[in-house]
């Protein structure tokens, strides 16, 4: 008989992905069902990444890469961080992974020991304290409210540092919420932790997707951070499983060497056709993909609000919207399932994403285009207010 690990009894449920197989066996049956649930953008790979791929698979470029990434594609990342997000870096310092997840992994191994804990706000995207755990380390997560974003400030670092604590992990744009950490308190909270000699890891996935009329990176106000990006929201390439990190020089060969050994490499016909992400009319296109997003979240907001529920901070990125439900009268996890099974409209509860805001908070994800999202607020209306 086989005893499963004690790291599995401690492993956060993704509330998402269980809604969405619930989305899945209800399509089955024949139900037309509306997905606002799944962060996955309903754009997919552009044109020209396509064409990329199937050059590169015919001229059999699908071999081993180097563990860190192939050069080219190292060196576009960094350009578009100087161009697009205000920071200049050095290509070296770009390390690409399998997927976000993999840049994730392969930090919280190189910076965590065992018994260590790493702050997080609650909300926050779930999975991430699976990553912690695996490293042996503990999430402790520090509530947050909406009169500040639902993002931390560095009066929070100071509150719930302790002495096992490592760092910080951060996200901005937020999911689930969307919002975005301002310079000035992003420089707080780095000068915060740096005071206490931790480290500060920024979540960047969303950036590409923010509707501020700047977009910077963190790198723009220290250099000595490590940042995850994903080529799976911005450039809407989910499935192809391709992400990178940029990480201080002094951690360029160490996490090398972890990747080289627990993934050998990240996927090199994603990484030859993720080479024309970058080519300009491709950025324009995801321009046009982002105004796109901009243009649903101005719709859902408002529509939202018409039918009763509240949305405590309007997004600046992501597609996300984090909504509180208590008008309604019931938890978010009975509303879900009600909306599920009765409307046909698949929500997030807000139990996902951490304990302080799970019974009133509920995340709905812009992921589809306007007519499905003018549906969705139909039926949700008929069914909360008929």
């Amino acid at each position: 008989m086989l005893h499963l690990a004690q790291r599995l009894e401690h492993t956060e449920t993704f509330h998402a992905v269980e809604i969405f197989k619930r989305t899945l066996a209800l399509r089955n049956q024949g139900h037309d069902v509306i997905s606002l649930g799944i962060g996955e953008p309903d754009f997919t790979a552009a044109p020209a990444v396509v064409a990329a791929l199937q050059q590169a698979s015919n001229q059999g470029l699908g071999r081993y890469g180097p563990a860190a990434g192939l050069e080219p594609l190292r060196a576009a990342i960094a350009q578009f961080y100087g161009e697009q997000f205000g920071a200049p870096v050095d290509p070296h310092r770009v390390i690409v992974t399998n997927g976000a997840s993999g840049a994730l992994l392969l930090a919280c191994l190189a910076l965590i020991n065992p018994g260590q804990r790493v702050l997080m706000p609650d909300p926050s995207y779930p999975a991430n304290s699976n990553f912690i755990m695996a490293a042996g380390g503990v999430t402790q997560l520090m509530t947050v409210q909406a009169e500040n974003q639902f993002q931390p400030s560095a009066a929070d670092i100071a509150q719930h540092w302790g002495p096992q604590t490592a760092g910080v992990l951060i996200a901005s744009p937020s999911n689930p919420t969307g919002t975005c950490i301002d310079q000035t308190a992003l420089s707080e909270i780095i000068a915060a932790v740096r005071k206490r000699q931790g480290f500060v890891m920024v979540d960047e996935i969303y950036l590409g997707l923010s509707y501020q009329a700047q977009r910077r990176s963190a790198l723009a106000l220290d250099d000595n951070l490590i940042i995850l990006n994903s080529f799976s929201k911005y450039f809407h390439m989910t499935g192809w499983r391709l992400g990178w990190m940029i990480v201080p020089q002094a951690l360029v060969e160490p996490i090398e060497r972890l990747a080289g050994s627990l993934m050998i490499c990240p996927p090199t016909l994603a990484q030859c056709a993720a080479l024309a992400c970058f080519e300009p009319q491709t950025l324009a296109l995801f321009e046009q993909r982002r105004e796109a997003f901009r243009t649903r979240r101005d719709y859902l907001v408002d529509a939202l609000e018409s039918i009763g529920f509240e949305v405590p901070c309007r997004p600046d990125g992501a597609f996300y919207i984090y909504a509180d439900v208590s008008r309604f009268g019931r938890d978010s996890q009975t509303l879900v399932d009600q909306l599920l099974e009765q409307a046909g409209v698949a929500l997030v509860p807000g139990v996902d994403f951490g304990p302080h805001h799970a019974q009133t908070k509920v995340r709905l994800a812009y992921t589809t285009g306007l007519d499905r999202l003018k549906e969705a607020i139909k039926r949700m209306d008929s069914y909360l207010n008929g």
